[in-house]
């Protein structure tokens, strides 16, 4: 069993932590869209950002800060407008964003964090923005965290929050986090925004080597449609409040916070997955067999990530020969008559044969899932294994509907 339990509060569940979200006149729907998190004291950084080379000038602005200084006390989000492929402008934009908040919050300027959202291509309302941030800082509050997960959210159906907590050195120790995420997900980061905030000590080099592992294990595991966007960003803040001693190195108490902090990763991520646009049901793919964690990973990323694959699970047809395929092309050697494949309960290959099974109550096993509860009934298992290996890895996506179309081809219009 799990060394920790889930409570309330979202961002705002740890020690330390206000945040608040607001109608700032960014997006043109009138929903929400400028949120704020601030830790009332320094807290140790770290963050795992977009690999591509097209960047969102507050990606760069991030990285650039966490070179120099591991801290920070606030991060700020704006949604509507994603200010990518901006030119120097876009940058400049940042740096004024950055300087507003930090004045208003009466911190300097370095110890702000950015993100943003939207449609690339388009700039941050700068007169909008700035005006908000008076009542932005004035809305911020202990129990924020929810009004802060609604105001980063674009396509998405619903926020996604989630806090856990353990105990260290017989003290609570609590981590909390908020995404966004539904359309251009795929692994190695992807149009999601997340935000953790934690209240133990940690030393900053050891703090980004667990949200980097963390994130491997769920926003990098995780793919709607294959496309990986410019503003992905995943930033964890750790501020030390619960008051137990320093974690400066790898052992017991290391494991179980990082253990924790990927379990809260790794909620977000199968909740991006799971709201991706016009999806009906998350799919987690399980592979098995390989002789280490990255080509199992590999695999199962391949799985669900299969256009074919989640084409099938849309029409709730068992079509595992789309699994297999898919297996097949992921760049992972393995021996065919190695292979297995199982759709819930139903073993369809084994021993790179194939076996009979109820059609039937295969087909009607995916229509359950899809008519399931939200995030706890809606999910279809797809298990895979390639050999004798003692390796194994989890990837989460979703299905492909004709929804997902319609969407994405109106976007901006």
């Amino acid at each position: 069993m799990a060394d920790w339990h889930e409570i309330t509060g979202g961002v705002t569940a740890p020690r330390g932590y206000r945040a608040a979200g607001i109608k700032a006149g960014l997006k043109p729907s009138g929903l929400p869209d400028l949120a704020l998190i601030l830790s009332d004291v320094e807290a140790i950084a770290a963050g795992v950002f977009t690999t591509s080379q097209v960047r969102a000038a507050c990606v760069d602005y991030c990285r650039q800060r966490l070179q120099v200084k591991h801290s920070a006390r606030a991060i700020l989000c704006n949604a509507g407008q994603a200010n990518a492929a901006t030119g120097e402008q876009g940058w400049l934009d940042t740096l004024e964003s950055a300087m507003a908040i930090a004045q208003a919050l009466n911190i300097s300027s370095d110890s702000v964090l950015l993100a943003s959202t939207g449609v690339i291509g388009q700039r941050i309302p700068m007169d909008k923005l700035k005006a908000a941030i008076p009542q932005l800082v004035a809305a911020l509050s202990e129990t924020g965290s929810d009004a802060a997960a609604g105001a980063i959210i674009t396509t998405d159906l619903v926020p996604k929050s989630i806090a856990l907590e353990t105990t260290i050195s017989d003290r609570p120790v609590r981590i909390g986090g908020i995404a966004k995420g539904s359309g251009m997900i795929h692994p190695n980061m992807a149009t999601m925004l997340a935000f953790v905030t934690c209240d133990a000590a940690v030393s900053p080099h050891l703090w980004q080597q667990m949200l980097t592992r963390a994130a491997d294990k769920s926003f990098n595991a995780i793919t709607v449609d294959g496309d990986t966007s410019t503003n992905d960003s995943l930033i964890a803040l750790a501020n030390g409040e619960s008051r137990t001693p320093a974690i400066t190195e790898m052992g017991h108490e290391a494991e179980k916070l990082e253990a924790m902090l990927t379990a809260v990763c790794q909620h977000l991520a199968k909740a991006i997955a799971r709201d991706g646009e016009g999806a009906t049901c998350l799919i987690e793919v399980q592979v098995t067999g390989t002789q280490d964690e990255q080509a199992a990973r590999q695999i199962a990323k391949t799985i669900a990530g299969s256009s074919l694959v989640k084409s099938a699970i849309f029409g709730r047809d068992p079509n595992w020969g789309r699994i297999a395929a898919a297996a097949g092309r992921a760049g992972v050697p393995f021996e065919q008559e190695n292979l297995k494949i199982q759709l819930g309960n139903f073993l369809m290959m084994e021993n790179g044969q194939p076996l009979a099974f109820d059609r039937k109550a295969a087909s009607e096993y995916l229509q359950k899932a899809a008519a399931g509860a939200y995030l706890k009934e809606d999910t279809v298992l797809i298990s895979v294994s390639v050999g004798n290996g003692h390796a194994s890895s989890k990837a989460w996506g979703c299905d492909l509907s004709y929804d997902y179309v319609k969407i994405n081809a109106e976007y901006t219009t």
